[in-house]
């Protein structure tokens, strides 16, 4: 049985106030040609379908055309989770629907763990796969709250809950794995060790509860994973992984080689892993240096023969605050029908600004994350201390935001 593992598509995120509509169906539609070309008969998509719990009708559009399309494939199972930044009302309201088409939607943790497994039958009724689907768990699905618990205990308490999350799989699938049946358990959360990029949004299982490869049972076959965006192995443990997201979701990820994984399982075991790079439709491209510097690096930027024109943020450095660098920009731009938008930002090099370029420049705060916003802040009020604990009480009030909303 071949098995196509992705994750973190994030349907309707923005770059700022631009949309990736078009990146994002460049992809559905090559990973629609894929599933047939490699006769991928499981499709496991481990979270954050969408960026945001009240996603767009266009992004709502996308998601069900994709899945419609699907069927028209070999692929005969689809298992979805919910991710962090999926709303599990969302996600569940047409599991019900959806099975008729052999698509199991796992938007949270149900109250019976025995809806979270999935067995995956052969042409003979046989079954030859079991998917455990544990989506995003919430604080409400690892642990009880403690009034005066320690940072140190909460921490202690949410990476228990995790692993006793897993371990409770353990029991429920000793039939199959007696008869030699593999088995695959997804994920969404942060395991230790993981590199991140600038377009994760911290959660509190990321921060607390980090949990190391070797601590996810080891009759789980494969751990398909969701929520980092950059593709890794989890401790150089080869079956515990990260398929990454499928498009650059920030300028932190202009280098990195987007993918998804395919997965061989033969007589009872999985034989291999094969990284099928995803082809890039747009480059996002960063620029650090002085104003002068960045203009030489332009002058020199070639036409990379992308379908889509390229997005270039400019980090430049400066002494004083540009009032016109727009309209240099627009120069710098004419000629160069390869590039579609600057993304420029200032950085001072001097501590002194005067009220007027402290105004200018606050005026982009609301193009930052929330976070980036609260950190920013930290570091002014507190430069010299460390900012550990607010970060995480802040991250505990925007996930109990995000789950009110």
């Amino acid at each position: 049985m071949r098995v196509l593992h992705t994750a973190d598509w994030h349907l309707g995120k923005k770059l700022e106030q631009c949309e990736r509509t078009e990146e994002h169906q460049f992809f559905l539609d090559w990973l629609i040609g894929e599933l047939s070309h490699h006769c991928i008969e499981v499709l496991i998509i481990a979270g954050d379908v969408f960026d945001t719990g009240n996603p767009s009708n266009i992004a709502l559009e996308q998601y069900y055309k994709f899945l419609w399309q699907v069927k028209g494939t070999c692929c005969r199972e689809v298992i979805i989770i919910g991710g962090n930044h999926d709303s599990i009302s969302t996600l569940n309201a047409p599991k019900e629907l959806l099975k008729f088409f052999n698509i199991h939607v796992v938007g949270g943790v149900p109250e019976d763990i025995r809806q979270q497994i999935i067995p995956v039958l052969n042409a003979d009724g046989k079954v030859e796969l079991v998917i455990c689907a544990i989506p995003f768990l919430r604080d409400r699905d690892v642990r009880l709250s403690v009034a005066g618990e320690t940072a140190q205990d909460r921490e202690s308490r949410i990476k228990e809950g995790i692993c006793a999350h897993y371990n409770r799989f353990k029991a429920e699938i000793a039939a199959y794995k007696e008869e030699g049946i593999p088995v695959i358990a997804t994920g969404h959360l942060f395991a230790a060790g993981s590199s991140t990029s600038e377009s994760e949004k911290e959660i509190h299982v990321g921060n607390l509860g980090q949990i190391c490869g070797d601590q996810f049972p080891e009759e789980f076959n494969y751990v398909a994973l969701g929520h980092i965006h950059r593709p890794q192995i989890v401790n150089k443990m080869s079956h515990v992984r990260y398929s990454g997201s499928p498009i650059p979701l920030s300028f932190s990820e202009t280098d990195d080689e987007k993918q998804v994984l395919i997965l061989d399982f033969r007589e009872g075991g999985l034989q291999q892993i094969t990284a099928l790079k995803v082809p890039c439709c747009r480059k996002l491209i960063r620029i650090k240096g002085t104003l002068e510097e960045v203009r030489m690096k332009l002058d020199v930027m070639e036409d990379r023969g992308m379908m889509m024109p390229a997005w270039v943020e400019l980090q430049i450095k400066t002494d004083r605050f540009i009032h016109d660098l727009d309209e240099q920009l627009d120069k710098l731009k004419a000629g160069k029908p390869f590039i579609e938008r600057f993304f420029p930002r200032q950085i001072k090099t001097s501590a002194a600004l005067s009220l007027n370029e402290q105004t200018i420049l606050e005026s982009a705060l609301h193009e930052l994350e929330p976070r980036s916003v609260f950190l920013k802040r930290c570091e002014s009020e507190f430069p010299n201390e460390d900012h550990g604990e607010l970060l995480r009480l802040f991250d505990e009030i925007l996930e109990k935001m995000a789950q009110r909303d």
